[in-house]
């Protein structure tokens, strides 16, 4: 890791540290709070992909007739981690997307799937994000959170994109989490096994082949422009409170009930 990726590391470390130790996980002890859970999380798998292929359409050619764009290297590092986002194998070896994964994890801890299935038909067939939202089903913080995401696409600054998908959102489950989701098919008799190999999945590619490869990218974008490991820093950060806000709005939910 070099010395302006360890500084930016180093800049947003007790706000990860906060996210990892949120109270909220000590609340996924039910079958109940784990799928309440789920139910507002998946809005972050889903909005993590558009992040993605942001990322691909500012770094790679996507358009016709094609020509060589961006550097190579960075055109080879975004399209790996298309490949394996965009079209993983679930359990039985069968193409899926992370957020399809999650969807089947979802149906197998009876979770409900319709709010967030609907809300992708809407936008599949043109409806603007913020209508698309069932606000009886979201909570507000759950669509912050999603706002932001696309406030940041928006602003179309591909290192502050990298900077949100890399920091922001990857590598951000604690065992702890894990090892609760675990026990859970013991003590409660519920299918945990698709969350299990969802998160496992996830922790695997993460660690072993996109964390790299994120944080060559983000190096490669900001280079040695000092505005823009600024901007990277303050985005990352900005990206680590809506993810506590959005784990402070579920927490609240789980309350309640």
């Amino acid at each position: 890791m070099n010395q302006k990726i360890s500084k930016l590391s180093e800049a947003i470390a007790p706000l990860r540290q906060e996210l990892l130790q949120h109270p909220l996980y000590t609340k996924l002890d039910t079958h109940t709070s784990l799928q309440l859970f789920m139910e507002q999380h998946t809005y972050a798998v889903w909005d993590f992909m558009s992040l993605l292929k942001a990322l691909q359409r500012g770094l790679t050619c996507v358009t016709l007739p094609w020509v060589p764009t961006g550097s190579p290297s960075t055109r080879r590092l975004i399209n790996e981690i298309v490949l394996g986002e965009e079209s993983d194998i679930d359990s039985n070896n069968i193409p899926a997307s992370h957020f399809e994964l999650y969807i089947q994890a979802m149906e197998g801890l009876g979770a409900e799937t319709k709010p967030i299935l609907d809300f992708v038909a809407n936008i599949s067939k043109g409806q603007e994000i913020t209508s698309s939202f069932d606000l009886n089903k979201v909570n507000s913080e759950t669509k912050e959170f999603v706002d932001f995401t696309f406030r940041i696409i928006e602003a179309g600054k591909l290192h502050e994109i990298a900077a949100v998908f890399t920091f922001g959102r990857e590598d951000l489950i604690p065992d702890m989490f894990i090892e609760i989701v675990k026990g859970m098919e013991n003590k409660e008799g519920v299918s945990t096994s698709r969350l299990i190999y969802y998160l496992e999945r996830h922790i695997e590619i993460d660690g072993g082949e996109h964390g790299p490869l994120s944080l060559q990218m983000i190096d490669e974008l900001c280079g040695d422009d000092a505005v823009k490991w600024e901007e990277a820093t303050s985005v990352s950060s900005q990206a680590l409170k809506m993810r506590i806000n959005l784990w402070n709005g579920i927490l609240k939910q789980i309350d309640k009930n």
